[in-house]
Order: structure tokens, then sequence, then C-alpha cells
């Protein structure tokens, strides 16, 4: 069987973020999983050989290079929809939440979130527009839907006045790589990037879904109230700047010199650099408005941090709920702050958490979830 994948964020150079973490690793999975069939990768740019994930795979450039909204209208409908009609594979996966609406193959559609519904103030007006035409008319044309959580399948079927049932869950994973670290590997990350002190970790783009304001009100308050605890205690944001980052920023300069001076951006970091700084943590706080799953939760629980996350959303269900994590109201600093603190001082919950979150962690696999895609591509096309 040939099947055709969308796959423009699986970027050169393997940076990965969110949607391209996704794609890449229940891809590589679901090569391995099905080595009779032939898959051919359809990108918006020259491509990485990385990306040749086994010998039952094609990789295929079409232009143009979909990064507006036009240019995505250009890509989806205009250069994938033609190759579609010109090779006629089987079925057409799409693990990035869009796909084509002008093909008669059968598709399979991974959702990831209602962002856009939800916050739509998150976005530019343009990029918004193209979600609300386009999200609720991909969702009813696909033969096969997957969402990436239950919070998310739901979502998507009182959104758009669909079943449940017939909506699939590919849930997000750790890799393989997510796990407890020496003590000289968590030594030297924490000697890198916090001058030998504890610290709490966010990982993740910054953006304005990510309530980093807040969270940074937050740690405000953790180092004016928390006396002597708080005093060594840093904060590291690992991310790039993505989008809209000026209340952050205008955010950090509020700060107290003394609060400013315990912030850490550190940009983007290697893997092996993210392992350690997650396995040396006292703990990952994020906290974010809105989540269609939330990876770098369980990524922190894999690797043995205890995790302080939103109490909205897909969160709890990633999180495994108040069992494994700290749930908290990410509107509110106060709150926020107060769990910092247990945090800080509470050795004995940091140990329960760590132990709850690996148990948690371990639910979810890419395996699992590209077994799924599997599935459903088998039902698009009427092999199963």
């Amino acid at each position: 069987m040939h099947v055709a994948v969308t796959t423009r964020f699986l970027l050169p150079g393997g940076q990965l973020e969110g949607l391209g973490r996704y794609a890449f690793e229940t891809l590589r999975e679901l090569v391995r999983q099905r080595p009779d069939w032939q898959f051919h990768f359809l990108f918006d740019r020259p491509f990485d050989e990385r990306y040749r994930l086994g010998p039952n795979v094609t990789l295929h450039a079409l232009l143009p290079p979909a990064r507006h909204p036009l240019l995505m209208l250009a890509w989806y409908e205009g250069a994938v929809a033609a190759w579609l009609r010109w090779h006629r594979p089987a079925a057409l996966l799409s693990p990035e939440g869009f796909t084509v609406l002008g093909t008669r193959v059968p598709r399979v559609l991974v959702v990831h979130d209602l962002a856009y519904l939800h916050r739509p103030q998150d976005m530019g007006r343009l990029m918004h527009r193209y979600y609300a035409y386009f999200v609720p008319r991909f969702a009813r044309a696909a033969a096969q839907l997957v969402a990436v959580s239950d919070t998310t399948r739901q979502d998507v079927a009182r959104q758009f006045g669909l079943a449940a049932a017939g909506i699939a869950v590919a849930h997000n994973a750790p890799a393989a790589h997510f796990q407890p670290q020496p003590a000289l590997a968590v030594a030297a990350a924490r000697t890198r990037y916090s001058q030998g002190q504890p610290y709490f970790l966010y990982v993740g783009a910054l953006q304005p879904r990510k309530n980093l304001p807040n969270l940074l009100r937050a740690f405000a308050l953790f180092k004016e109230q928390g006396g002597a605890a708080a005093a060594p205690v840093q904060l590291l944001l690992v991310g790039r700047d993505a989008w809209r980052t000026g209340p952050l920023h205008d955010t950090y300069r509020q700060l107290p010199a003394a609060v400013q001076a315990a912030v850490c951006f550190t940009g983007r970091v290697g893997e092996a650099e993210l392992v350690a700084l997650y396995a040396g943590a006292l703990a990952m706080v994020y906290v974010p408005f809105f989540e269609g799953f939330g990876l770098p939760v369980v990524e922190a629980q894999a690797s043995g941090c205890p995790v302080l996350t939103s109490s909205v959303s897909s969160l709890p269900e990633a999180a495994g709920g108040p069992t494994a994590a700290l749930l908290c109201d990410p509107h509110d600093p106060a709150t926020i702050a107060a769990a910092l603190g247990q945090l800080a001082t509470d050795e004995a919950l940091r140990a329960r958490l760590r132990a709850a979150g690996l148990a948690n962690a371990a639910r979810f696999s890419w395996a699992a979830s590209a077994a799924v895609l599997g599935r459903a591509l088998a039902r698009a096309a009427g092999q199963e």
C-alpha cells in the first residue's frame, strides 16, 4: 500500500518542536511497524536526508514553502492536491493538523488542539481566519480523525458536531532518552545553567499561550515570600522566542533586580542537555492557559522530575491527575507561587511526585501511538 504523508514540520537540521516532534516519532515507528507499505513524505522545502526513516520511504519536495496562510493554501490545495491526483496513493496521513480538501484520496487527520477557538487572541488575524475556515472542514472531510488526547477528542466532537466514538486517540509520548540521569550529568547541567544552584524549569516555545508572564509573577512572589529556602532558587526558561513575546519581556523588566538575576533565558538547548536539566530540576513548571496534550509534562516525568502544571484543558490528563503532579490555576500567580514554595521545601512531596510521575509517563509510547495511526490508515484505505 502506498501512503502519502504531509511532513512540512520535519524541519532541516532536526530542530523539532511540538508538531514536528509528533510527526517524527510516530512516523519513525510507523515505518518500522509497516515494512510492506511504501511511504511518500511530502515536504514544502528541500528536505533533510535524516528523515528517510527506512528503505520504504521516499522523500519529495513540493513548492512553495508554506509558512504563511496564503502559501499554506497554495501548498495543500495546489501542490499537494496535484501530487495526489497524479500518484493516487491509497491514503494520505496529515500528522500536523492540516490536510487537503481538494482530493478524493482518503485522509487521516491528526488534530492536536483547537487553541484557535479557545485562545484566538494568541495568533494573528489572518492565521486565525485560516484556522477558523479550514479546520472544521478538514475535520469533516477526513475519513479517519485522530486526536492527541481524550480532552482534544471530546473538544473536536463537541465543536464540530461529530461522534467522539469515531475519533481515535494517539497520544504524545516521551522519547526513550528521557529518563533519570547520572549525578555527574545532572551536576554538570546545574553548574552550566544555574551556577550550581537549585532551579525550577520551564520547557517550550516562548509564546502567549504558555502563560510565562504569570509564571514570572509567581516566581517573584515565591522569592519574596519564601525566605531562606527561596533565596538560592533559580528559574530556567528553555525555549526559543516564538511569537508575541513582548508582554513576557516587559514583565521580566518590571521584576526586582534580584529576581531578574535569578531568571535565565537559555534559548534552545540540545537533547542531552535537556534530559539532564529535567532530571536535575526541583520541578518542571508548565502552566499554560490551554494545551491539546502537553508533551513537556511527560518528558519531565519520564526524567524523574516533579511537575507543577495547569488544572485546565488536557494537562491533568497528560500529567496523570493530582496524584502524579501538582495542579494549579494558571490565571492566579499567587496559587502558582504557593505551589513553588511547597516544591522547594518538601522533599517528601518531590519524592512522591517523582515516583508517581515515572509511573504516569510509562503509560505513553510512540510505538502505541504509531499503531493507532497505522490502523486508521488501513481503515481509511479499506484494508481493515
